[in-house]
């Protein structure tokens, strides 16, 4: 009796050693390889719907930038919590992108796809974007919100600071970006969202 409970209290030992390592493998996974992200608002439909789930990959920032037409998850400037479009870190000229973010990184996180990158010149013109002088193909682009509105069409170009990228949400008419806040460093990067695993139907990469 003495040895079978013995061999069950170094099964249980042996199963709490084996839980433990398990989250804490599944912690250093998330902290410091993928971890996952829920999609609060509609700034990228309909790449990405309110509640959906993705996957961000947090260790190949560390060794590559993002390209053109990622979709990152990010730290924004401070300035992109203080109004309903953000206050920019210059003073911008007549329809004129923020070309310079705030100095201070905020603590929270956005997701949007890169638009440009550092030495790119970046107009607006009716949601569409151009970059360096040149429209760009994007049928991942949402246009159905933009209509009149004045935030869809910035027709003096910016040019991104070396190191900077700039953000914008697929859903143009209705995403609180870079037009408005400015570009943001490679240092506020999180990673790249790669993959989408929920809900089900939605399930695939990047």
């Amino acid at each position: 009796m003495k040895l079978l409970r013995r061999a069950r209290g170094n099964q249980i030992v042996e199963l709490v050693v084996i839980i433990g390592l398990a989250l804490g493998l599944a912690w250093l996974i998330q902290a410091f390889v993928v971890k996952p992200y829920r999609i609060p608002s509609g700034s990228m439909e309909p790449t990405l719907a309110i509640g959906q789930r993705v996957l961000v990959d947090r260790i190949g920032n560390d060794f590559f930038d993002p390209s053109v037409g990622d979709i990152v998850v990010f730290h924004p400037p401070q300035g992109a919590v203080d109004g309903a479009n953000g206050t920019c870190g210059v003073p911008e000229t007549s329809n004129e992108m923020c070309p310079r973010p705030t100095r201070q990184e905020a603590s929270t996180t956005y997701i949007k796809r890169v638009v440009a990158a550092g030495g790119d010149t970046v107009a607006l013109i009716n949601g569409h974007v151009i970059l360096n002088g040149k429209r760009q193909k994007e049928p991942f682009a949402n246009l159905s919100l933009c209509g009149g509105s004045g935030n869809c069409t910035f027709t003096t170009p910016i040019k991104v600071p070396a190191g900077y990228f700039f953000m914008m949400g697929d859903n143009r008419g209705d995403s609180d970006d870079s037009r408005f806040w400015g570009p943001v460093p490679d240092s506020w990067i999180i990673g790249d969202a790669f993959a989408t695993y929920w809900p089900p139907d939605r399930i695939g990469f990047f």
